[in-house]
């Protein structure tokens, strides 16, 4: 086997995800395998656009939002399409991900407080139940 081609069970193991994912991302047009019957061999592209949908799923961008920034790959503007819709999406992202961490920041300041509370009130309960014995 050529080594600028990976089997499923290759691409598994080298980026630790399930066939299951490599065939949805499949079926999602997101990666195209070169099919020989059943087997479905990948390619050095398919291992390049794998690694982009596997940090834009980390990074929150939704399947669609990646086929979109996959498929600007090839306008012929030397990706600068690709690469401006990219940061502007990630601009976004990052906004979100940044109004998220505040409000969980304070909710955890929340619990923190309400946890105090509990605390002082199961002592004093405590301290009221040794009193009565």
């Amino acid at each position: 086997m050529s080594e600028d081609l990976m089997t499923i069970r290759e691409m598994c193991d080298a980026y630790d995800v399930t066939p299951r994912t490599l065939r949805f991302y499949e079926a999602k047009e997101l990666l195209f395998p070169i099919r020989e019957g059943q087997k479905r061999l990948f390619t050095k592209r398919d291992r390049a656009r794998l690694k982009l949908i596997l940090r834009g799923k980390r990074f929150g961008f939704s399947l669609e939002e990646i086929r979109q920034l996959l498929d600007l790959y090839h306008i012929g503007d030397q990706q600068h399409t690709q690469l401006t819709r990219t940061y502007e999406i990630a601009k976004d992202r990052l906004a979100d991900m940044e109004r998220r961490r505040e409000e969980l920041d304070e909710a955890i300041s929340d619990l923190k407080e309400q946890l105090k509370w509990g605390e002082k009130m199961i002592t004093s309960s405590s301290a009221d139940l040794e009193a009565a014995e």
